[in-house]
């Protein structure tokens, strides 16, 4: 992990102390609501439907034991006893009073952690793979450039206020983990064929009202130019991207109305920083810059490698649960005799990703135990220790159930990302919790889970997307009827990943469906795949095999509330 320096900490500190003082004035009546709201927004401080919300930054995803310790506190003694972590590896309170806000900044602070650019019109969190820096698969550590990224973008003078919020992720993998076709702009770390370190970079992909996949401007970006061409982009996209129209006011859709013009004029900003700017080659990224923040991605000094080829000891009538959470929740490493181990969030009678202040707690003593003091927030919503031996799985796997992480779902239908809908976020059209509960519910049974096999479900209470329902190979999407909950099914959506295949927004299969229809059609769509399936085939591959038309007549047999609206307004 990235250890704060001197200034980073001192940094920190003082944006803390700075949200104290404008908070306190706001309190006394002496900095209006409209003169304070930018500066709590640049602090991740939200009001929503029933109270304040703060998004605490977790950069690409990494923590450290005692900062989720510090999570639990906060989310015991401030909130409502738990946390939620999001699709962009940050978490999330939703219950904070206001005149809270700044000790709960300051509490962050001690462990190095804060919210600033978690919201606002300006470059959120830089997010990852998981799985950086131990996936078997990767080429380059994507850690090192996210640090230097996230350290050159924060309080960037030229982008505080950009048109529309900015999202980055970049990966170092073959497979592509961190959905980077679905960014404002992703970056593909690679070598070419002379061993060099460079970026592919992709620019105006995103979801919302307009899902659009990114486009390719450059092939190969040498990494220490790699701020420079971020920064061409950005650049270009402040200068001409729309403010006039909230709903057009992402970078996707400029890059989709002027295409090669916009590429043409990113090319050239680029140049111009090279070439003509005051001091442009100083934006270049030093050889001992990078090594500075890479020291703190080396390998950590407890690791150490051993034979591998794990074979489990036979544990009686425990067997068969322990070997399908070996199956589903531990993936392999890159280090011999060490696995990375994933903590399911998904599980009856919470919403997916939250934690309770003692679950986060059990996380980190876990950590400390077992992952050298490391977790990961993974974009799907669960935990991940990233250092596990293989000699400790089975402890690890009976901490896990003590700790209700133990569901051996991950990748299956219960392991669904959804955003917090209706139920607190004051721009949803409806709720999605009471949904993923449903729908969680109805699928417990574990044979038939695995029986199903690997699925991505994705649902968002609204439009803006946060649960990437677009990228589901189910996706259920809240909409607004005359006041009512409604809920749109889209199939045959990717997030660019090996098992979905390339990035592709899924299709609606009819009009929307009553919320106490969405479960049965749920089943009834896996049903006809189970039904029709060929041997070995998964379901996205059925969806794209037999196309839309059985999936949808199946979803519409079992309308009820819908056909009876329907009839009565014919």
């Amino acid at each position: 992990m990235y250890k704060y320096t001197d200034f980073d900490r001192q940094f920190v500190r003082a944006r803390a102390a700075q949200f104290r003082d404008q908070l306190e004035r706001n309190l006394r009546g002496e900095l209006g609501d409209d003169e304070f709201r930018p500066l709590r927004l640049q602090n991740g401080w939200y009001i929503q439907r029933h109270a304040p919300m703060l998004r605490v930054a977790v950069p690409y995803g990494e923590l450290n034991s005692r900062q989720l310790r510090q999570l639990a506190r906060i989310a015991r003694e401030y909130d409502r006893d738990y946390g939620h972590f999001t699709t962009r590896q940050n978490c999330q309170y939703n219950w904070i009073p206001l005149h809270q806000s700044a000790d709960v900044m300051e509490l962050l602070a001690e462990v190095d952690m804060h919210g600033i650019q978690t919201s606002g019109n300006c470059i959120r969190n830089i997010t990852t793979d998981a799985l950086a820096g131990i996936a078997p698969d990767e080429q380059v550590d994507p850690r090192p450039y996210a640090e230097v990224l996230r350290q050159w973008s924060t309080l960037h003078p030229e982008f505080a206020f950009l048109p529309r919020k900015f999202k980055i992720a970049i990966t170092g993998a073959a497979e592509d983990r961190a959905a980077i076709l679905w960014h404002d702009i992703g970056l593909q770390l690679l070598k070419n064929e002379a061993g060099e370190v460079g970026f592919k970079v992709f620019v105006g992909g995103g979801m919302g009202r307009t899902p659009v996949i990114a486009a390719e401007i450059a092939a190969f970006v040498p990494w220490q130019q790699i701020l420079v061409y971020i920064e061409a982009i950005v650049r270009v996209y402040n200068r001409y991207g729309r403010r006039d129209n909230l709903y057009k006011a992402r970078i996707k859709i400029l890059v989709k109305a002027e295409g090669q013009k916009f590429f043409d004029a990113v090319n050239k900003e680029f140049r111009k920083i090279l070439e003509q700017d005051a001091e442009g080659a100083a934006h270049l990224i030093p050889l001992r810059e990078l090594e500075r923040v890479a020291a703190s991605f080396a390998l950590p000094a407890g690791v150490r490698p051993a034979p591998s080829g794990f074979q489990p000891a036979r544990h009686g009538d425990q067997q068969q649960a322990f070997s399908r959470w070996l199956e589903r929740n531990v993936h392999a490493h890159k280090v011999s005799g060490y696995r990375a181990v994933t903590l399911s969030l998904k599980r009856v009678g919470q919403a997916p990703g939250d934690a309770t202040s003692a679950q986060m707690e059990a996380a980190a003593t876990m950590a400390d135990r077992y992952s050298l003091g490391e977790l990961r927030v993974t974009h799907d919503q669960n935990l991940l220790l990233p250092w596990v031996r293989e000699a400790d799985l089975y402890a690890v796997w009976q901490a896990a159930k003590g700790a209700g992480f133990a569901s051996p779902n991950i990748g299956l239908l219960t392991d669904m990302i959804a955003c917090p809908g209706g139920d607190f976020c004051a721009l949803a059209n409806a709720r999605s919790i009471p949904i993923a509960e449903a729908i969680t519910e109805r699928f417990q049974d574990l044979d038939e889970l695995w029986d199903i096999g690997d699925i991505d479900l994705h649902m968002s209470g609204c439009i803006n997307s946060c649960g990437h329902h677009h990228s589901g190979h189910i996706g259920i999407l809240g909409v607004d009827k005359d006041g009512s909950e409604w809920y749109q099914i889209t199939l045959g959506g990717s997030d660019g990943s090996a098992l979905s295949g390339k990035a592709v927004a899924g299709k609606v299969i009819g009009p929307s469906f009553a919320a106490d229809e969405v479960p049965d059609v749920i089943e009834a769509i896996i049903d006809t795949y189970r039904a029709q399936r060929t041997e070995g085939e998964r379901f996205i591959d059925t969806v794209r095999r037999l196309g839309l038309a059985p999936f949808k007549t199946a979803a519409d047999a079992v309308r009820s509330a819908t056909a009876v609206r329907e009839a009565a307004t014919a």
